[in-house]
């Protein structure tokens, strides 16, 4: 441990040199209050900090003990009402329902350990638990991405390819969630066993993967994971909601052409409601998927400048990155309550107390595409 600790505290000493001895906060530092167990995994990055204000940790542990709370009740809701309401077991559903427990279990392991660490104003579970957290938000968080993308692929068959498309059954599903948490926990494994490491945040109350070693071992670790867990699901997913939305268009504008033709206000076939349908689930699920890289982006931003700049990044800075990262978990199930009419019917039924509204009887499933017929004239 020795071996370990001792760059860091030569680090240390020059930087302390380099400011008149005191750097000017005396010699206390953010390390100041970590473990002597976890000192060979502190970068000397962080020795230059002083300690940050205890009202930051205060305000860090209450926020993620309530984006905690929230994201558990609301995620273990969805989870509840997809697996116990008739109408909403299909396949594609499944996914959803993967997306939720990925989320569930994002802040139902991540929010205790923060809020009992900001309590303390350091990390208290050693070396091994800091590891394993790390390698647990880093699982679930590309779980949810790559469920995201899988969601969107099948809002793509359905969508553009429309009665061609081959239907997703209950076992393609299924596949496809196995082969989601395997490519999801190969990923994260591979810190474990050498190729980078987890060790704690800038703020000391968590741990993530380490963006500040100068090692190109290190460092290909965060490069090669962005293309995998960032940026392929990205282009991934703008090249299907690119030609879902150029699909949409186009039927929009043949059915407007079909109406004129016919005289009437609107024409509203099956086949319309059902894609009406399904566009509905689309946009909930570019929604959801906007809000995610609106989550993660930061914490990418933060491995980019370690990795590639090494601009001062400070504690204050890693705190944000990951309150944003770990709020996305809080997101899914109110954009979901929100934009998924059967969700919302069954959510009022099952608990009416969280209804302000009556349920609107929906007769097309955003979920199964199932459809109504109408026509509308206008008036003489």
């Amino acid at each position: 441990m020795a071996a370990f600790a001792e760059p860091h505290f030569s680090a240390y000493t020059a930087w302390q040199g380099a400011s008149g001895g005191s750097g000017g906060f005396g010699n206390i530092t953010v390390v100041d209050k970590v473990p002597p167990e976890m000192m060979h995994m502190v970068d000397a990055h962080w020795y230059q900090f002083p300690p940050m204000n205890p009202l930051w940790h205060a305000i860090l542990g209450f926020t993620i003990g309530v984006l905690g709370l929230v994201s558990c009740i609301g995620n273990g809701v969805v989870i509840y009402i997809f697996t116990t309401t008739k109408a909403l077991r299909t396949p594609s559903n499944l996914l959803v329902v993967n997306l939720a427990f990925s989320d569930f279990l994002m802040m139902f392991t991540m929010a205790p350990p923060m809020v009992i660490n900001c309590y303390h104003e350091t990390w208290t579970y050693g070396p091994l638990m800091c590891e394993i957290y790390g390698m647990l938000g880093s699982l679930f968080g590309c779980t949810s991405i790559w469920t995201m993308t899988m969601i969107a692929f099948d809002r793509y068959n359905v969508i553009v390819k429309g009665l061609s498309a081959k239907p997703m059954t209950s076992n393609g599903a299924l596949m496809r969630i196995l082969g989601i948490w395997i490519f999801a926990l190969g990923w994260t494994l591979a810190p474990m066993f050498g190729w980078n490491r987890y060790v704690p945040e800038g703020n000391m109350t968590a741990c993530g993967t380490d963006y500040l070693s100068r090692d190109w071992k290190s460092r290909s670790y965060i490069l090669v994971y962005s293309i995998f867990v960032y940026y392929s699901p990205l282009l991934l997913i703008i090249y299907s909601y690119f030609f879902i939305v150029q699909a949409v268009a186009a039927h929009e504008k043949n059915m407007r052409e079909q109406a004129k033709k016919m005289n009437v206000a609107s024409l509203r076939s099956s086949e319309a409601a059902n894609t009406s349908a399904e566009c509905k689930l689309a946009k909930v699920a570019l929604f959801t998927i906007a809000l995610w890289f609106f989550a993660w982006t930061p914490y990418l931003i933060i491995n980019y400048t370690g990795v590639l700049i090494h601009a001062p990044i400070s504690p204050l800075a890693t705190i944000w990155g990951s309150l944003f990262a770990k709020a996305n978990a809080v997101y899914n199930p109110i954009v979901y309550g929100i934009s998924h009419p059967k969700y919302r019917a069954a959510l009022y039924k099952k608990f009416p107390s969280l209804s302000c509204n009556d349920p609107v009887e929906d007769t097309a499933s955003v979920a199964s595409g199932a459809t109504a017929v109408s026509e509308e004239k206008p008036a003489a």
